[in-house]
């Protein structure tokens, strides 16, 4: 076996040591740290947990002077064990690639951290263990343009049924887009009962496509109401001044810590949505307030036409 096909298949560890520059380093490693956790794109890999495997390298620049047994002044392993649970705890995940730039990332963000090599398998999808093997440096997160950190706090309006078909809609969004902050509307399903059937699980996802069918009707209203499915458009268009429509089923069914209200229960779903967002307040517009919301909450009737 030539050294270069040893080598991919070798641990991290032997990697790096092949691919080292001239400057001495120190390394530290995670070998098999496993955790079950639910990840993947496929349909079958959802609602279910699975064994994903970690092997992780991190060169680190020698200590100057005496360690003098503090452990302050070493990056330690915990450090390695905690980027992977944040990690994995940010949002529900469908790419072990996602996931390894994510852990390489964090680590390297410790000062002492120079390169990472991250290794990560699934040890549950065939009779092997399938996985992705990424190499990261400092160099490369420094290298990066920096952002601008800003919050951005939506105005964050549940539409009912009502409020959909009102003739007053496109004043209420012209009144609204005076305020200047980025608007996100949110409805529930329209008065056609969606299909009812004895599965859990994808009964939640029918409910959450009937959610979805009707942001498209609100959208069809008014051109300035984008259907939004994913973090990043809302973010987008937050920053941009686009008004968007929710659709929820990849942000409720790829959270982390989802919600506890069901689909069927709109109102409640979207007072989740207006808290993740950390929204200013949600205005809802024909619709009973929910029970229990962390953001500040406002009842509009849908015959109002300014308020």
């Amino acid at each position: 076996m030539s050294s270069e096909i040893r080598l991919a298949f070798a641990h991290p560890s032997e990697r790096s040591e092949a691919t080292a520059d001239t400057t001495p380093l120190d390394r530290i490693s995670l070998r098999d740290h496993i955790v079950e956790v639910e990840i993947g794109a496929f349909q079958a890999e959802r609602g279910v947990t699975q064994r994903i495997c970690f092997n992780v390298v991190v060169e680190v620049q020698p200590l100057t002077g005496p360690i003098d047994d503090d452990v302050d002044r070493i990056l330690s392993y915990d450090r390695v064990t905690e980027a992977i649970a944040g990690a994995l705890a940010d949002e529900r995940l469908n790419l072990l690639e996602t996931l390894a730039e994510r852990v390489a990332e964090r680590i390297l963000l410790e000062p002492q951290a120079t390169r990472a090599f991250v290794r990560i398998e699934k040890l549950d999808r065939g009779p092997g263990a399938l996985g992705v093997e990424i190499v990261r440096s400092a160099k490369m997160l420094t290298a990066a343009p920096e952002e601008e950190i800003t919050t951005v706090r939506p105005e964050l309006l549940y539409l009912s049924n009502e409020a959909i078909a009102s003739p007053h809609l496109k004043k209420w969004i012209d009144q609204l887009e005076k305020s200047g902050r980025p608007l996100v509307f949110c409805v529930g399903a329209s008065d056609t009962r969606a299909p009812q059937i004895n599965h859990r699980m994808t009964q939640r996802r029918i409910d959450l496509l009937a959610i979805e069918q009707n942001a498209w009707v609100l959208a069809s209203k008014d051109d300035r109401c984008v259907v939004v499915s994913t973090r990043t458009e809302l973010d987008w268009a937050m920053k941009n001044g686009q008004s968007s429509v929710w659709a929820p089923s990849k942000i409720v069914l790829d959270a982390v810590d989802g919600p506890s209200a069901q689909p069927r229960d709109a109102v409640a779903l979207a007072a989740w949505f207006a808290a993740t967002l950390g929204a200013r307040e949600m205005v809802v517009i024909g619709a009973e307030l929910p029970s229990e919301a962390s953001v500040p909450l406002r009842h509009v009737s849908a015959d109002a036409e300014v308020w």
